[in-house]
């Protein structure tokens, strides 16, 4: 095996590992707002939560695969860590943007989903604060018994 296919083997092991953990971190916490957001709903809230990592598996292993052909090949030890470290950064970039992007997505699925109970008209008080469901509160406990 010489130096160019060493690096892109590692350069996706690497790409494709951080990938998965990145999606399993999101679909696990990312699943107590899904869940407060569609009123408890847990079955809709999983299948989004499902659809949103499927989502996220395509774009991110699909940019990998793509960069893999883009750049100078190494032909030096010292290239070859150059190439790794410009590839896998780049990963991280993709992904560090995807995860915001979610997070941004779950805030506004979020707000609209209180917007909707602040307009059904009960009113708000610190004795009667916005509802939280017990599907929620049972996705956080499961979150936090996993960490």
């Amino acid at each position: 095996m010489n130096i160019v296919t060493s690096s892109y083997a590692i350069y996706l092991l690497v790409s494709v590992a951080l990938t998965m953990w990145v999606a399993r971190t999101l679909h696990r916490n990312g699943r107590v707002f899904l869940v407060e957001a569609f009123h408890g709903n847990e079955a809709v809230a999983d299948s989004v939560n499902h659809l949103l990592v499927v989502g996220f598996y395509l774009i991110n292993i699909g940019y990998v695969t793509l960069a893999l052909k883009y750049g100078d090949k190494p032909h030096t030890a010292q290239e070859a860590f150059e190439f790794l470290s410009t590839k896998v950064g780049l990963v991280l970039l993709i992904l560090g943007g995807m995860h915001f992007f979610n997070v941004f997505n779950f805030a506004k699925i979020r707000r609209k989903s209180r917007r909707s109970v602040i307009d059904s008209g009960v009113p708000l008080t610190p004795l009667n604060p916005l509802p939280v469901s017990n599907a929620s509160v049972e996705a956080m406990r499961t979150v936090r018994e996993h960490e």
